[in-house]
């Protein structure tokens, strides 16, 4: 059984992201979803509501396991003895860094491969951030997340969402 994780953050998760899963499960046998802890970072969604809108989101993948993790995600790898890295490449800009990233995990993992997945074009320009800013203004965020996603928003948001009633 070919197993790979795709992490991240995911905070929120977007439609972009479900596509890169989607994708990897056309390539493997098993996609494990790692929601990370980053201590430099203060979330929007806890580690547990990003879990979950993972799974809610993901539940029509029966091979599809969401998990948070806190540490190296090479460690974990092989932990889980995965054969691979999902990362999501969404324009050139993002190439730089997840390229960096790549040729370190092989420093510390070389049995573990870099798979760079492109999402569909239509989400090319999405991202979390962009959807945390439209969501603090009361933009419309169901076109670019998934329903439980745009549930959260507009309960984390309730003020902004009403004004634009």
């Amino acid at each position: 059984m070919k197993k790979v994780i795709y992490p991240g953050m995911f905070d929120p998760v977007t439609n972009g992201h479900i596509d890169v899963i989607r994708r990897a499960i056309d390539l493997f046998d098993k996609v494990i979803v790692t929601v990370g802890k980053n201590p430099a970072k203060t979330g929007m969604f806890s580690v547990d509501e990003r879990v979950e809108m993972l799974k809610t989101s993901l539940i029509e993948f029966p091979n599809v396991e969401v998990v948070a993790f806190d540490g190296l995600i090479v460690d974990y790898a092989r932990k889980i003895g995965v054969v691979g890295i999902i990362r999501g490449l969404r324009a050139i800009t993002d190439f730089e860094y997840e390229f960096q990233m790549a040729l370190m995990n092989r420093k510390l993992a070389d049995e573990i491969k870099t798979i760079f997945l492109m999402p569909h074009e239509k989400y090319t320009y999405l991202n979390s951030t962009i959807i945390r800013n439209l969501a603090m203004f009361g933009g419309e965020v169901d076109k670019f997340v998934p329903p439980i996603v745009q549930q959260k928003l507009k309960e984390r948001f309730p003020e902004q969402y009403a004004a634009r009633k």
